[in-house]
């Protein structure tokens, strides 16, 4: 079980993609203390991994003192940053704080379209920078891209320049149109060349030691299973269900990109909201609709949540309608002239 918590609003970039629609720092954002008191209850609730993210977390004077406590209260604090901010001083500090893991945001080999894409001049040296502060410091980090039309023909080579750089794991976002993402739908894959880039990255993990991970596309387990390599992953979309959010006041989703406030930490305590909220209870019953309920790849896959979400104008257990994969159950009753 992970979840993740937006501590700030506040960035040093403005990304075209962001679902936070992260800049400036908002009012009202959880305090120390308050971000202690919930640190406290996603222990409560059974959590096992904490990601800090943003906006951009380091730019929070606290973070180093709320990755701590999340360790002395025995979970696994890792850090989401886009690598600018990390210094040889911040990387000690981050590996002295007890954070396990960074993950690192990178869009492409073209430092003009990765530093056009994330909205800072010179983000690809600075990120580059961050990743070469955190190897000497021997924190782990791993590299995280969106997959876009113009960086998808980039994959494969994100993925070399990952393992060149020592990163444990490649995790390849796919867009889901969300805060500043719905302004760049159109440039997300469509379901055809969605369905051939996961085959690739699963084609490339048969030649790569690192982990390959496409997030938000959970029919990765799919593309994996058929071609005989063995993931690590139980499941494919968690939202709900073994993940979710916390923004930067405290508002609780199921995941990032599902955009279904279900409570504040400030009015109903974390653990409460988990265990208790009609829609995450909906979510674990999996009885999803259409295809994605009859799947045999139910279980463990689930379509995307949020795609199913957004695709279907606000229902989150619709079909996910960007999978090409005909259930088992539908090509029997095809075969019987059911269909």
């Amino acid at each position: 079980m992970l979840v993740s918590w937006n501590t700030t609003n506040q960035c040093n970039m403005f990304c075209d993609h962001c679902y936070r629609d992260a800049g400036l720092k908002l009012s009202e954002e959880l305090n120390t203390e308050e971000g202690k008191e919930l640190i406290r209850e996603i222990k409560k609730a059974g959590f096992k991994i904490m990601i800090f993210s943003g906006g951009e977390p380091l730019m929070r004077h606290d973070i180093f003192e709320l990755g701590d406590y999340a360790r002395q209260q025995g979970l696994r604090p890792v850090l989401g940053t886009n690598g600018t901010l990390i210094t040889s001083e911040v990387a000690t500090k981050l590996k002295e704080a007890g954070f396990a893991a960074c993950g690192v945001s990178l869009d492409s080999l073209d430092a003009a379209k990765n530093d056009s894409f994330r909205k800072l001049e010179n983000a690809f040296n600075l990120t580059l920078e961050g990743i070469d502060n955190l190897r000497e410091a021997g924190v782990p980090f791993q590299i995280h891209t969106t997959v876009m039309d113009w960086n998808v023909g980039e994959l494969e080579a994100l993925t070399d320049m990952a393992v060149k750089l020592g990163a444990v794991a490649h995790h390849i976002f796919f867009l889901v149109p969300t805060g500043r993402g719905l302004n760049i739908e159109e440039e997300a894959l469509r379901v055809r060349e969605y369905e051939q880039t996961l085959a690739r990255i699963m084609e490339k993990q048969k030649s790569v030691d690192i982990e390959l991970k496409p997030t938000c596309a959970p029919q990765f387990i799919r593309v994996a299973d058929k071609k005989g390599i063995p993931v690590r992953f139980s499941k494919g979309c968690l939202a709900g269900i073994s993940y979710c959010i916390i923004s930067p006041r405290g508002d609780v989703q199921p995941c990032a990109y599902l955009d279904l406030r279900l409570g504040n930490v400030r009015e109903t305590p974390f653990s409460h909201i988990w265990n208790e909220n009609p829609v995450l209870q909906e979510l674990r019953t999996m009885d999803y609709k259409g295809k994605c309920g009859i799947c045999d790849y139910k279980a463990r896959c689930g379509g995307c949540r949020a795609r199913a979400y957004y695709y279907s104008g606000g229902d989150y257990m619709a079909e996910d309608s960007w999978c090409l994969y005909r259930p088992r159950e539908t090509k029997e009753q095809e075969a019987y002239g059911q269909g």
